[in-house]
């Protein structure tokens, strides 16, 4: 075992964003910015890869376009953003920031570019115009096609199956509209002639982008084209009584194609119960909610669309109310005799001026005099009210005044309101009952507010909120109407709190100033403390200050304040020396903390309406350590062993909080297993800042391991660490150590398929292997002989043929030494086996394959190694090339592919080294053991 000395320095974060989804593709564009073309409703899968350490938090966020600031999406905390069936509204650039508390947040940027193409709409339009009096006639015609794309779409128009260009035909123009941006290409047909009538087509492309195919659409024009025209049965306003049955038609008078026609409602879809059918609507037994303007739309893309509307107004009164008004020349707001007076009658109906009013004195109807005037529309006066003027008041034009509001003929009731004046009409008065003005509820609970009102008569109270610009009302009105002058709330909560206005409305009483008051609510709710939760770290020995604060609360103060240990009360802390009147936290001091005294304590604060709790978890625990994730090159393989080490480091979070740590107890299990191995540790004074390291070995290649780590100090186990380790496959360029590729994961090595050969190969082990596969062919296992190790092979049965060819390429290598080795085991097994070759792919100037090994035919049910020296001139790449015999019992397989420098060995062939499958007949050689204790670890630390 060797130590090192390693000191860490906390790493800012960085990022870097990669694509993982279903992207057309991944381009710079002229200005250096990164751009992902993706087909709307695809899958957007974008991936921020970040280094750092402490480990950095990732953050998603998005802005509708490079020019806007404006965030439109919900923040994704993670480090994959993944977006289903994505639209064109959620194109735009994309921001990943990961930041650790190191340095500033690294954020890196990507521009998110949704392809899409629409049907594409046709619509043709004419102009007819006499020139030179009456000599001749021009008509013209255009046809527009317009379609929504990204990227903008490519037009092309056709008459018939003839492609039309600008410049080929006189009688064609073919051009944009100006502010279209690339969405509209108009055909023009200029002075049209006999060949001009015929069938037009505009097809759209978007040139396959993202595999969108074209679209088309076609339009026949004739010498009968012509556009929509309408006419209604009906009036365009259209009154009627409730419960009657409505039918409205809208009749075709010319078009051609034959116009499509559709009714719609404004505001609002259709009343239930409605039926439209082609041009018929029909509403049964109508009410006055259908009252509406209903539109007839008839539409066959030939200029615009003709349209006729129907205003349907169902017979209908509500809302009765009166008004006095003293005389208002002489400012007056009291009934005097001597004055003149004005009653004021109104109702909303429908249709408004159809609304007849009749005024009766006790009971009779009032007569018309000099004194007696009886008014229609008076101007400072809602529309359409009846006015009722007594001019120079005597005694004897005291009584009972009923309005009676009506509609001549109609079957809708008659509303009426009645007015009583006398000596004893007077205007009103407002005011708040004693004990009133504030009331004080507590949240949850309903609240009552209350406003009285004197005076003959009494007229409405209208409250609103005083204290909060343009707040509404909890019911969600500015204003709201009470009879009775009381505001009821339902489960008040603390946003209710405030000042509210009550004040006389202006009908059912005196049209006067209005009278007002005010009521102060005050909600009451329980306290809201910090820290809700606290974990306090200190050493053995040393004291701690715990200290629970009144954030908020209604009232805000503290009544109470109880300390609990484990659950069981303490005796009260001293009490908290404040200036103001009421303390606005509580604390609690431990001399020393010691094991007894280590445990969750409680406070729990009172205002008397309720309560809330600080909790603290106070220990010498040591805090868990932070693995470090950025080590470079962590897995390193073994050749031929099946094993792999992995390199683990960690720091310490905050290791002088506490008592220094002795030892870490390190638990390593393999995934979908039970037992763990377990090893102490020890380590001397952990700075802060001291990258730790410990190699793992002995692990089986491809399988993961959960690891934990535990540290101790004088108190014991302290927080605990855990991470999933994962073998992954060096993908780097040759050096003097052993690179070899198994094929466990599936990233191969950085291994692709050539995509100019006839199919490819297949990665798989034992437990993936088609149960119906070919026998006498093809290995059982992979080289190590268990069933979870992989190997790539060439799968021979139908549909391939003879001669067919699957090529597996390597990364990349730059060549830094003359000579190079390549070793691998191969397998062919089967009476039909083609060949293996072993090409080198140099890329001095262009690409140059040369063939640096090959063999055919059956070579037995046994792995065997084959060592290859090459000499490449400059960077290369090496290509396994299977080959396709007569039949289908011809599978190959290769496995544990090494490049190293130097030259091969001298023997070709190590007898060693030949693996006999089970099954054949020859002797096995025995496999070394792969998984043994965890051992040579290899400890970094701070000396």
């Amino acid at each position: 075992m060797g130590s090192v000395s390693l000191v860490w320095h906390p790493a800012p974060a960085q990022a870097q964003i990669v694509h993982a989804g279903q992207a057309c593709v991944v381009k710079e564009d002229n200005i250096s910015e990164r751009v992902y073309t993706i087909r709307e409703g695809d899958t957007l899968v974008l991936q921020c890869l970040v280094t750092g350490h402490p480990r950095p938090q990732v953050r998603w966020t998005k802005t509708a376009g490079s020019a806007s600031d404006k965030f439109q999406e919900t923040s994704v905390f993670n480090e994959t953003l993944r977006i289903e069936r994505i639209a064109r509204t959620q194109g735009g650039r994309y921001y990943c920031k990961a930041e650790n508390g190191v340095g500033v947040p690294a954020i890196k940027s990507i521009r998110v570019d949704v392809q899409y193409l629409d049907e594409p709409v046709l619509t043709v339009h004419q102009t007819v115009s006499d020139v030179r009096g009456n000599f001749y006639q021009e008509k013209t015609v255009f046809l527009r096609c317009t379609v929504s794309s990204n990227p903008p779409a490519r037009f092309i128009w056709k008459r018939g199956s003839d492609t039309l260009s600008h410049s080929q035909d006189n009688g064609v123009d073919i051009y944009e509209p100006l502010y279209t941006q690339g969405e509209t290409k108009v055909l023009k047909l200029k002075n049209l002639r006999p060949q001009d009538y015929a069938s037009y087509s505009c097809q759209v492309s978007v040139r396959n982008v993202c595999g969108i195919p074209d679209k088309a659409v076609s339009f026949r024009l004739t010498n009968t084209t012509a556009p929509p025209a309408l006419k209604l049965s009906v009036n365009e306003t259209l009154v009627v009584n409730p419960g009657e049955n409505v039918t409205v038609q809208c009749l075709l008078t010319g078009g051609d194609p034959l116009p499509q026609l559709q009714w719609s409602h404004g505001p609002g879809p259709l009343p239930l119960g409605a039926l439209a059918q082609g041009g018929t609507l029909s509403i049964p037994s109508v009410q006055a909610r259908d009252s509406g303007y209903y539109n007839c739309t008839a539409t066959n893309n030939v200029g615009n669309p003709a349209k006729k509307t129907v205003n349907l107004l169902v017979r209908s009164m509500k809302n009765a109310t009166f008004q006095i008004t003293p005389d208002v020349i002489k400012e007056s707001e009291n009934i005097q005799l001597g004055q003149d007076l004005k009653l004021s009658c109104h109702v909303d109906a429908v249709p408004q001026e159809k609304v007849t009013y009749q005024w009766f004195k006790n009971g009779k109807p009032a007569r018309m005099s000099k004194r007696l005037l009886v008014t229609r529309n008076d101007p400072e006066l809602p529309a359409v009210t009846s006015s009722l003027e007594l001019i120079d008041l005597h005694f004897s034009d005291y009584g009972t005044y009923l309005c009676v509001a009506s509609f001549p003929g109609a079957p809708v009731p008659d509303l009426s309101v009645e007015v009583n004046i006398s000596s004893e009409t007077v205007p009103p008065t407002i005011s708040v009952p004693k004990g009133r003005a504030v009331v004080t509820v507590r949240e949850g609970s309903p609240a009552e507010l209350q406003c009285e009102v004197r005076g003959k008569p009494r007229p409405p109270v209208l409250w609103s909120r005083v204290d909060k610009e343009a707040a509404l009302l909890p019911s969600g009105l500015p204003l709201e109407e009470t009879p009775d002058g009381k505001l009821r709330l339902e489960r008040v909560s603390r946003d209710m709190s405030g000042t509210y206005r009550c004040q006389t409305a202006r009908y059912n009483g005196f049209n006067v100033r209005p009278r007002e008051a005010q009521v102060q609510l005050n909600v009451q709710f329980p306290p809201e403390v910090e820290p809700g939760s606290q974990d306090v770290r200190q050493a053995l020995g040393r004291p701690v200050l715990l200290r629970c604060s009144l954030l908020r609360g209604s009232p805000q103060r503290i009544a109470s304040a109880v300390w609990r240990f484990k659950g069981q009360l303490l005796p009260p802390p001293p009490a908290v020396p404040v200036a103001a009147e009421a303390p606005d936290h509580s604390e609690l001091r431990l001399d020393a903390v010691t094991r007894e005294s280590s445990g969750s304590y409680e406070c729990s604060v009172s205002n008397d309406v309720g309560s809330a709790a600080c909790l603290f978890q106070v220990s010498a625990k040591a805090y868990s350590p932070e693995f470090y994730f950025d080590t470079p090159n962590p897995t390193r393989s073994h050749k031929l062993s099946k094993n792999y080490s992995y390199v683990l480091q960690w720091t310490q979070r905050e290791p002088d909080a506490v008592d220094p740590v002795l030892n870490y107890r390190l638990s390593v299990r393999q995934l979908n297993q039970h037992n763990a191995l377990v090893k102490a540790i020890p380590v001397r004074r952990v700075e802060k800042g001291q990258l730790l390291e410990y190699i793992l070995t002995d692990l089986r290649v491809p399988h993961s391991y959960e690891v934990r780590l535990t540290p101790y100090t004088t108190f014991g186990a302290g927080d605990m660490a855990s991470r999933i380790i994962h073998y992954t496959e060096p993908i780097s360029s040759p050096n003097l150590s052993d690179n070899t590729c198994h094929f466990e994961d599936e990233k191969i090595c950085g291994y692709t398929q050539d995509l100019t050969d006839n199919f490819d190969w297949t990665r798989q082990n034992a437990l993936t292997q088609n149960p119906k596969r070919s026998p006498n062919t093809g290995p059982p296992t992979d080289i190590s002989g268990t069933p979870e190790g992989y190997y790539m092979f060439i799968e021979t049965s139908r549909p391939r043929e003879l001669g067919d060819r699957a090529r597996l390429v390597s990364p990349l290598y730059n060549a830094s030494a003359k000579f190079y080795c390549v070793s691998f085991f191969y397998h062919m097994y089967g009476k039909h086996i083609g060949s293996l070759n072993l090409l080198v792919r140099s890329r001095n100037k262009g690409a140059l394959d040369t063939h640096a090994w090959s063999l055919s035919g059956n070579k037995g049910n046994v792995w065997q190694q084959a060592h290859v020296p090459i000499n490449p001139s400059g960077p290369f790449q090496i290509i396994f090339e299977g080959v396709r015999g007569s039949g289908y019992l011809g599978d190959i397989a290769i496995d544990d592919v090494t490049l190293k420098k130097g030259e091969c060995p001298r023997k070709q062939m190590d007898p060693n080294k030949v693996v006999v499958m089970p099954g054949s007949g020859a002797p096995r050689q025995p496999l070394p053991q792969l998984w043994g204790p965890v051992a040579t670890f290899l400890l970094a630390l701070q000396r």
